[in-house]
C-alpha cells in the first residue's frame, strides 16, 4: 500500500478485498488479534474501538435532538461554513448516490444531506443528524476516526468496526481551526465501494483546506466592536481576544485576574480581589497592585481601571455559554462547550469555587440524564477518571465489562482503608542511630 490512509490501491478488486477484511474483522473480534492486510491505522482503530467497549453489533446513538441540535449546530464554528460546504461537495454526493455529513470534535453529527435513497438507508444505522459517531461510541468509521487522528482517512466495508455499517465506504477529512490549529469536526463523504479510491480521499481533504482558508478570513464573531473573548475552559493559562483580533496568552495570575473581573463587571474592590485571589489573607496590598501594574503592560494603561477595578471593555466568558445552556436543558450541548474545568491548575479561592461550580452542575445534568455516551466521555476525560458517582451512572446504563472492571477498582480505592505505615526494619533502625 503506497499510502496508508488509502482503502484500496488502483486496481484492487474491492470485492477480494472486502472478503479478506470480514475474515480479519472476525479473527479481531474473535481471538483480538489483527491479521494482515489491515492497514496500521485501521488496526490501530479496532484497538481503540475494543478499549472503549465497542461491540461489533453496536449502533450509534442519537444524543442531540430539538434544542440541543439546533444550539450546537447555531454555534458551531462550521455552520458558516455550510453553504461552501454545500457548493463543494452537495452536486458530487447527488450525482454519486452518496451522502454529504459534517460532524463536530466530538463525532457527533451535525448535518447529513445527498441522496434521498442514500438517506433512508443510513437512517437505519442511525447516520442522522445528532447521532454521535466517535469511535468511542462506533467504533472504527471515517469522521470519528478523522477526528481521533487528526487526519484525512478512508474506510472500506469491514475495516468499519460495527457490522451494520460494513456495507458503506466513507471518506472524511478533520477541519481545524486556523488560529488555534484545534480540530473543529469533519467533513465526510460516505456511499458505496466507488468512494474506496485515492480521489475521493483527496477531494475531501481539498475541502476541509477550502473551509480552513475561508475560516482564516473571516472574523470570529464577536460581541461588539470592542468586547473580549476569554477562553478559560480546560486552559491554565487563558487565551484573551479583544475585538476579533489575534488571540493573547496570559499568564496563570494574570488569566485569575482577569477571569474574576469578567465575571464581575460590575468591578471589585482591592480587598475584594485580594480575597479572590489569594488563599493568605496576609498578602500585602502592594502584591497585588504590582501584579495589576504588569496586566496593563500586557492589556494596555487603561486595563484593568481601578476604583473598583474592572474591565473597561465587555467581556464574553466561554464558561457562560456552558451555564446558558444548562439552563435551557441542553445538556447535550452544554458538554460539546465544555473542553475541561476552569483554569485547572488555580488555587485562588473564587476561581476554585466557580470551576466546582460550573462543574458540578454539569456532571449532575449528566448523571441526571443518563446518557452512556456523554457519561464515557466524562469518565474518560481526565477530570472523571476518579469519579465514582459518573462511573457508577456509566455502569448502570452500560454495564460492559471494562466500565464493571474500572467501577471495582474505584470503590475498592475509594473504600478501601487506609495502608498503616511500614514498620523500619530493626538494621536501619541501628544505623540510623549509628548515624546520628
Amino acid at each position: 500500500m503506497t499510502d496508508p490512509w488509502v482503502a484500496l490501491e488502483p486496481g484492487a478488486d474491492p470485492v477480494e478485498r472486502a472478503r479478506v477484511l470480514r475474515r480479519a474483522h472476525e479473527t479481531f473480534t474473535r481471538a483480538g488479534t489483527v491479521p494482515r492486510p489491515v492497514r496500521a491505522v485501521v488496526a490501530d482503530s479496532w484497538r481503540r474501538s475494543a478499549r472503549a467497549g465497542v461491540g461489533p453489533d453496536r449502533t450509534a446513538d442519537v444524543e442531540l435532538a430539538g434544542a440541543d441540535l439546533d444550539a450546537c449546530r447555531a454555534e458551531h464554528p462550521l455552520s458558516r461554513m455550510m453553504p461552501l460546504i454545500r457548493e463543494l461537495v452537495g452536486t458530487f454526493a447527488d450525482d454519486g448516490g452518496h451522502l454529504l455529513a459534517v460532524c463536530d470534535a466530538h463525532g457527533r453529527l451535525l448535518w447529513v444531506e445527498g441522496c434521498p435513497a442514500a438517506r433512508r438507508a443510513a437512517d437505519a444505522m442511525n447516520f442522522v443528524p445528532g447521532a454521535r459517531w466517535s469511535e468511542s461510541a462506533v467504533g472504527t468509521n471515517a469522521p470519528g476516526t478523522a477526528v481521533a487522528v487528526g487526519r484525512p482517512v478512508q474506510v472500506f466495508a469491514s475495516e468499519h468496526f460495527c457490522r451494520r455499517v460494513q456495507p458503506w465506504t466513507c471518506a472524511a477529512a478533520p477541519v481545524h481551526d486556523p488560529r488555534t490549529g484545534r480540530v473543529l469536526g469533519a467533513v465526510d463523504v460516505t456511499g458505496g465501494d466507488g468512494l474506496a479510491h485515492p480521489h475521493s480521499l483527496g477531494f475531501v481533504q481539498a475541502v476541509a483546506r477550502a473551509v480552513e482558508s475561508q475560516l482564516a478570513l473571516l472574523e470570529p464573531p464577536s460581541p461588539g466592536g470592542g468586547a473580549l473573548e476569554l477562553t478559560a475552559l480546560g486552559r491554565d493559562e487563558a487565551l484573551l481576544r479583544a475585538g476579533g483580533g489575534r488571540p493573547l496568552r496570559l499568564s496563570r495570575r494574570h488569566s485569575e485576574i482577569v477571569v474574576l473581573l469578567a465575571r464581575h463587571p460590575e468591578g471589585l474592590s482591592g480587598d475584594e480581589l485580594a480575597c479572590a485571589l489569594y488563599p493568605d489573607e496576609a498578602v500585602s496590598p502592594v502584591t497585588l497592585r504590582a501584579e495589576l501594574a504588569r496586566l496593563r503592560r500586557v492589556l494596555g494603561p487603561d486595563a484593568p481601571a481601578s476604583r473598583p477595578y474592572r474591565l473597561t471593555a465587555p467581556a464574553a466568558l466561554d464558561l457562560e455559554r456552558v451555564e446558558r445552556r444548562l439552563e435551557a436543558g441542553a445538556v447535550a450541548a452544554a458538554a460539546a462547550a465544555y473542553p475541561g474545568p476552569l483554569l485547572p491548575s488555580s488555587q485562588a479561592p473564587a476561581v476554585v469555587r466557580l470551576r466546582h461550580r460550573v462543574a458540578d452542575a454539569l456532571r449532575t445534568a449528566l448523571i441526571t440524564r443518563g446518557d452512556p455516551d456523554l457519561l464515557a466521555d466524562w469518565a474518560h476525560a481526565p477530570w472523571g477518571e476518579d469519579d465514582l458517582e459518573v462511573w457508577r451512572a456509566l455502569a448502570a446504563v452500560r454495564p460492559t465489562a471494562p466500565v464493571r472492571a474500572r467501577l471495582a477498582a474505584l470503590e475498592h480505592e475509594l473504600t478501601a482503608p487506609p495502608r498503616p505505615p511500614l514498620p523500619r526494619h530493626p538494621l536501619a533502625t541501628s544505623a540510623q542511630r549509628r548515624a546520628t
